[in-house]
């Protein structure tokens, strides 16, 4: 029985982990019976936490100054209509996830004055608002599959004034489309607030989208059809603000993310050696998949001594490769070659996560990188891995 020992990257704890660990381990026994899935819990005993509570921060230090704001650009696409395609309907979700309103405020922008309505009319935006509301009464149920905070969102937009205005200028049907679009951007942007690990596929979130477009009213064309034209001119820098927001995240002290990494680069011995421990005590042949931060560990791991038991090494949006060539790994100094001991490595990157980095040309031979698209912007990107269908066939594929 093949054990795979899944390690979770930063910022992750409970109860999150054990949901991203479930996730995996059911992607994985979906493709293949008989895998033993191992979580390596390493967050909770050597994560970063703020002893003092958060004394040693200044005023206003959630602030992010001086970092890049431009999400990143997938290639390799056989076909370039294709690829344009899909980067503007990213951007134009990242413009979403940015401001979920941001459609309804573009539609409300063309609103004449509001004429007095004639005695019995009904406003164009009650059948929307009463949808709505019928559809906040299910709780998160119709969305399960994005993750909680739908009720809450339906109720927030059947209440919301841009409704109103944005009904005089749309029909209800692309009303019902935009309104769909709104709640799913949403729940994903809370889930990225909230530094889920479990962040839903482009795949999954397109199918919600029109399953909740249709509820609302919609006819069931798709979800696709005016977004791009309507928030393209602004999805630059609105994609610039969820990527700052994330990326705060994951580069400030003032987050756990950070301060994993850096307690990871100057204290990681404890945390391989627990690893180290629990590959020990599992039976041959075990297979070490790490996700961010989980990947450099489990190739420091791998690096600083045999495992004879573990035959695969899996990396997923991880920075190995650039840390090894930038001289900051741990476990080897650039330009020493990777040890022979080192088992066969696939690394899988999203081109559009800007923390997914590839290992083929500073370890020649000895990576296989392999491109999966989740169909989301960064920063949504790097927690969309474990969503992905693709990711875990890859892996199954390649277990011993």
């Amino acid at each position: 029985m093949t054990a795979v020992v899944f390690i979770h990257g930063t910022g992750v704890r409970e109860p999150g982990f054990s949901a991203l660990a479930g996730r995996v381990a059911a992607g994985l026994s979906a493709l293949r019976d008989g895998l033993r899935i191992v979580p390596y819990y390493w967050g909770g005993t050597h994560g970063a936490t703020l002893a003092a509570g958060g004394v040693s921060l200044p005023a206003g230090a959630g602030t992010t100054r001086g970092l890049a704001e431009s999400p990143g650009q997938p290639d390799g696409e056989d076909d370039e209509d294709d690829e344009d395609d899909e980067e503007g309907t990213a951007a134009a979700w990242a413009a979403l996830y940015a401001d979920p309103y941001a459609e309804l405020a573009l539609a409300a922008a063309g609103a004449v004055p509001a004429a007095e309505l004639p005695p019995g009319s009904v406003p164009p935006e009650q059948g929307l608002q009463s949808r709505l509301s019928a559809l906040a009464a299910q709780g998160d149920a119709p969305a399960a599959e994005l993750g909680p905070g739908l009720a809450r969102a339906a109720g927030r937009l059947a209440a919301h004034p841009l409704l109103g205005r944005a009904a005089a200028t749309v029909d209800p049907g692309d009303l019902a489309t935009l309104g769909a679009r709104s709640l799913t951007a949403r729940v994903v942007a809370d889930l990225l607030d909230a530094d889920s690990p479990l962040i839903p596929d482009g795949d999954t979130r397109d199918a919600v989208t029109a399953r909740l477009a249709e509820t609302l009213g919609a006819p069931p064309e798709g979800t696709e059809r005016g977004l791009r034209s309507l928030l393209l001119h602004t999805a630059g820098s609105a994609a610039s603000r969820v990527v700052v927001r994330r990326r705060r995240a994951l580069t400030e002290a003032a987050h756990p993310a950070a301060g994993d990494v850096l307690r990871y680069l100057s204290r990681g011995a404890a945390v391989r050696a627990d690893l180290r421990a629990l590959v020990a005590g599992l039976e041959p042949p075990v297979a070490l998949v790490g996700h961010s931060l989980g990947g450099i560990i489990a190739l420091d791991t791998l690096v600083s001594a045999p495992l004879p038991a573990v035959r695969l090494l899996v990396t997923a949006g991880s920075q190995g490769p650039f840390l090894y060539e930038s001289g900051s790994l741990p476990s080897l100094d650039h330009p020493a070659p990777l040890p022979p001991h080192v088992p066969d490595w696939l690394n899988l990157y999203d081109p559009r996560d800007l923390l997914g980095y590839v290992g083929a040309g500073v370890f020649p031979g000895r990576v296989t990188d392999v491109a999966v698209d989740s169909r989301q912007p960064f920063p949504a990107a790097h927690s969309a891995y474990w969503a992905n269908r693709a990711v875990y066939r890859h892996i199954v594929e390649r277990l011993p």
